[in-house]
């Protein structure tokens, strides 16, 4: 059951329950660690911000990738000022 969900054109967000994140519209990871993964998606740079965090799965041919560990905040790179996580989740 999906908890949350954002949708850009050509991009989608789904976060369940559980904490897993998963995403459509991903060109590559460029970079990834327990506390941050930087994701280039159709629609720019999106960093994920959390605890724990782990690449799962990355399927470079249909662009969609899971995250799962504690998602804390999401944010574009374009996105503008930062607020809390509802905020960065739909702005």
């Amino acid at each position: 059951m999906a908890y949350e969900e954002k949708t850009r054109p050509g991009h989608r967000l789904t976060m369940d329950e559980g904490g897993s994140l998963w995403m459509s519209g991903v060109e590559e990871v460029e970079s990834f660690d327990e506390g941050e993964v930087a994701v280039r998606t159709s629609r720019g740079l999106l960093y994920v911000r959390g605890e724990g965090l782990r690449v799962d799965k990355l399927e470079k041919t249909s662009g969609e990738l899971t995250v799962s560990g504690t998602v804390t905040g999401l944010d574009y790179a374009d996105a503008g000022p930062r607020g809390g996580l509802w905020a960065r989740l739909f702005h």
